[in-house]
């Protein structure tokens, strides 16, 4: 009898910690600059907040080079529970092949169920490292979360959706920021710890050796509320100037269409579309864009979406909330005027 009644109470036991052991987890990856949060990163946190459901933890790993304050903002962060830090030389430059094996090492020790990564250069870059050396299947851009391990993507430009479901005991996964709302900034107090393993991280693999990074008193594109965008109507990239007036009147950031980048009128970072960058601003307004459907599935979830164009039959017209049919030439400079 009491042999029986030992064997029940480990029996008890076992289900208890294997139930706590299902329990939600989530590792957000941390973008920044060494001093201040990325934007993206506040819509992650709300998806790992999503994914980890009632009862999870959601935590932040910061990694960089004297970047204890972007630790001290995550913590502040809604929803946070606890935040890492790996301050090292070794994650200069943020680059994947030491940031891969320090997040393999936090997984190893801390057994998050989901590690989750905006779906940003840098996170489309790291994604798929961490989850092949933890043999796993990565699971890119998703815009919604069914459950803890059911999540929808879109396909084919965005012109499908994809439900997958992933029975892989840790999910690693990127998140379109534009399809989560962002997370506060404020009202969190988590607490702060040193990321396990980030001391052994070497690489001899890659090297920094520096970055040549654009200025600009215009807001950053992926966050902007109001974006202006070309395409390759403006027939130069002299005639963007024309954009950045009618932009600097509305504090508004300035994009461009893969054509317009491909014709060289203006640098691939200013790309929006399939291959470029993803926006949902309040205001979109698309100046001499045909409206590819390439570039639809970077900008279509935009609030409100304007064209301006002089062929009536563009595309563009099709998904626009407010259609000006007009010589952008005589267009622009008109509504730039009207906002002085």
């Amino acid at each position: 009898m009491l042999r029986a009644s030992f064997g029940l109470l480990n029996l008890q036991k076992g289900l208890f910690l294997s139930g706590r052991s299902r329990l939600a987890s989530s590792l957000v990856i941390v973008e920044h600059d060494n001093a201040k949060l990325n934007p993206a990163t506040l819509h992650a946190v709300t998806a790992a907040a999503k994914l980890s459901g009632s009862g999870g933890d959601v935590t932040c790993l910061v990694a960089g080079h004297g970047c204890s304050p972007v630790a001290k903002a995550a913590a502040q962060v809604a929803g946070v529970k606890r935040v890492l830090l790996a301050d090292s030389d070794a994650f200069k430059g943020f680059l994947p092949e030491a940031l891969a094996p320090l997040i393999v090492a936090c997984q190893s020790k801390l057994q998050f169920s989901h590690i989750v990564s905006s779906a940003t250069a840098l996170g489309k870059s790291l994604l798929p490292r961490v989850a092949a050396k933890l043999d796993v299947a990565a699971v890119s851009d998703v815009i919604d979360v069914k459950s803890e391990d059911t999540f929808v993507r879109p396909v084919y430009a965005g012109n499908a959706l994809q439900t997958v479901k992933s029975l892989d005991k840790v999910k690693c996964i990127t998140v379109r920021g534009t399809a989560f709302e962002a997370a506060a900034e404020t009202g969190g107090s988590a607490g702060e710890e040193a990321a396990p393993g980030a001391d052994g991280v070497t690489n001899s693999v890659s090297k920094f050796i520096g970055q040549e990074l654009s200025k600009s008193d215009r807001p950053e594109l992926s966050s902007a509320k109001v974006v202006v965008s070309g395409g390759r109507g403006l027939k130069s990239g002299d005639n963007f100037q024309l954009l950045y007036e009618l932009a600097g009147k509305m504090n508004a950031a300035v994009g461009a269409s893969r054509a317009a980048v491909d014709a060289g009128f203006v640098p691939n970072d200013m790309q929006i579309g399939q291959t470029g960058k993803i926006v949902a601003p309040d205001l979109y307004i698309a100046v001499g864009i045909s409206g590819a459907i390439q570039h639809l599935a970077g900008m279509k979830d935009s609030k409100v979406i304007v064209a301006i164009n002089k062929d009536p039959e563009a595309p563009i017209f099709q998904v626009a909330d407010y259609g000006l049919v007009a010589d952008l030439f005589k267009a622009v400079p008109e509504m730039t005027k009207l906002l002085n």
